[in-house]
């Protein structure tokens, strides 16, 4: 019998297994390294599911939800646990995932495909449920099957939709999740057990509940208040019923059917899109205090491409907007501060000289004549920049990552800023159980944009992309609430747009490389939508155009 030799990453111990053998034992072995319940592996940079057995040697790795791929795995299994409690409590409920919600996931439970509005006591009984299983530590399982007879088991789910979703799936076979009874499907790993989903919270939240998961970084299980964050979702799904378009299934059906359909789905993402632009703008010219307009997102939200927009309408307004650039702030190079591995934070707020830039609005706003820096990246210090006075109908516009910190603008009059948060907040769903994460829209925009405008291969992008986001979790997640607007900058088509530049770049990830099994993730998803070729339908002003290129602005 063939053996397979893994090391543990660990402590580089060898460890053989017999062909066949699967990963339960030797991740008992290794708990004591963990602070939570190890749920998955990777072997090779590709995840191996603790009850299935590695067909290959090489580097063994653990994941708890400390990881970025545990943390996705243990999110599903909250999903998972919380559909399997629900339908346990009455056959007639059904869990709908939404969106995420800071730490935690806001689902809507149907009863016979109405919505049920849950009382408090339904929350503590679902609750309850749940914890009833963990404690059960029910084994999850996955099983594969021909198409037709997928279709068949989860229609006695109810889960039409994901039987609507395998009309288009090249493959023959499906892998489905079963525990207790009850089927799912999931395009991504479950946890091997209902006792590893150990930790959560059932919170009420409008219309639903939010699944609560704990903040690796804290241990805690935070209380979910975002009503700000909640409305633009709430918004975005009435534009999702306006285009009839809630599932990628719903998007598959016109792509497959007509073309002048997509182009009419195109034209009015884009007109739902300048239609809040122009909201926004109206709201900013109601009050002629304001005269300091604070743009910020997350990475590859599309905030330039917004704020030429915004710019354009508020001209339409009658104001004048003058951009002003954070970038020249920088202190010099010798100044900047250094992260945790001693390299220089860029997106620290202390790279910035808050006290100048202060100084400088301060005086603009007063009506006097500033000389702005100009910096000088190559040499690393700032220069002499424009002269710049402000006229009666101008209004300044600055876009940058520390936008909503209140920090940045301390010393300007809250009446007289009014601060936009702009990011890609996707709510267009695989199906009732499988979400598009708003993160994945931004990194696909983020693979296409850095290979076509900066000459970086898919690989350079999602090796930088953790960097990213842990910027984003420390600079603008947290302010995000303090934005007196939110603009989505999701397109409902725009995945199967991604899908034609990004499917070439993430085949050619090394697969010896740690991003390997990132990049199949990535793949996975956009398996599931069918591509839009026909690109010359985008408009020039889209934001889209900000990432695939023949952008009517100048970047």
């Amino acid at each position: 019998m063939r053996e397979i030799v893994l090391v543990s990453k660990i402590d580089n111990r060898k460890i053989t297994l017999k062909e066949g053998e699967n990963l339960f034992k030797i991740a008992d072995e290794y708990q004591k390294y963990f602070k939570y319940k190890i749920l998955a592996a990777r072997v090779n940079n590709r995840i191996v599911e603790l009850f299935r057995a590695p067909d290959r040697g090489g580097e063994l790795e653990f994941l708890d939800l400390t990881d970025k791929d545990g943390l996705r795995i243990y999110q599903r299994g909250l999903v998972f646990l919380a559909s399997l409690a629900i339908k346990k409590l009455n056959s007639n409920w059904k869990l709908k995932v939404l969106h995420s919600l800071g730490k935690g996931i806001y689902c809507e439970i149907y009863e016979n495909e109405r919505l049920m509005l849950p009382n408090s006591e339904n929350v503590t009984t679902i609750k309850r449920k749940m914890r009833e299983l963990v404690e059960r530590d029910l084994p999850i399982e996955k099983r594969t099957f021909y198409k037709n007879e997928a279709k068949e088991i989860l229609s006695k789910e109810g889960l039409f939709k994901t039987v609507e979703l395998f009309k288009y799936r090249k493959k023959r076979t499906v892998k489905l999740y079963h525990c207790d009874g009850f089927w799912a499907y999931f395009y991504g790993y479950l946890p091997p057990s209902t006792g590893r989903i150990d930790t959560f919270d059932v919170q009420s939240y409008n219309q639903g509940i939010v699944l609560v998961h704990p903040d690796p970084k804290t241990d805690e299980l935070p209380t979910i208040h975002m009503p700000k964050l909640s409305r633009v979702f709430l918004e975005y799904a009435r534009w999702l019923n306006v285009l009839e378009v809630e599932y990628v299934s719903d998007l598959n059906n016109i792509i497959a059917h007509s073309e002048r359909k997509v182009a009419e789905l195109m034209l009015l993402s884009e007109a739902l899109h300048e239609k809040k632009i122009a909201d926004i703008a109206d709201e900013i010219s109601k009050d002629k205090r304001r005269r300091l307009v604070l743009i910020a997102g997350p990475s590859s939200s599309g905030k330039t491409t917004f704020a030429k927009r915004l710019s354009i309408q508020l001209r339409v307004n009658g104001l004048k907007p003058v951009a002003i650039s954070l970038d020249d702030y920088f202190v010099d190079r010798e100044k900047t501060p250094r992260d945790e591995n001693g390299n220089y934070d860029f997106d620290s707020i202390e790279a910035l000289d808050i006290e100048l830039f202060n100084r400088h609005l301060q005086d603009l706003l007063a009506g006097k004549e500033v000389v702005l820096p100009k910096f000088n990246f190559k040499t690393g210090k700032r220069m002499r920049g424009p002269t710049l006075k402000l006229e009666k109908d101008n209004i300044i516009i600055v876009e940058g990552i520390h936008g909503l910190n209140e920090r940045l603008t301390a010393s300007i009059p809250k009446e007289q800023k009014f601060k936009i948060y702009v990011s890609a907040l996707t709510q267009l769903n695989i199906d009732d159980h499988n979400r598009v994460t708003t993160t994945d829209t931004r990194l696909l925009r983020r693979i296409v944009r850095d290979y076509k405008f900066r000459g970086h291969s898919a690989h350079d992008t999602l090796k930088m992309w953790p960097n990213v986001r842990r910027g984003e979790e420390r600079n603008i997640f947290p302010y995000q609430e303090e934005a007196d607007a939110m603009f989505n900058s999701a397109l409902v088509y725009e995945i199967p747009v991604l899908r034609i530049f990004a499917e070439p770049l993430l085949v050619q990830v090394p697969e010896e490389t740690p991003e390997y099994s990132e990049a199949l993730r990535l793949l996975k998803l956009l398996d599931f939508f069918l591509p839009i070729t026909n690109i010359e339908d985008i408009p020039d002003k889209s934001i889209l155009r900000e990432f695939i290129g023949r952008s009517i602005f100048k970047y």
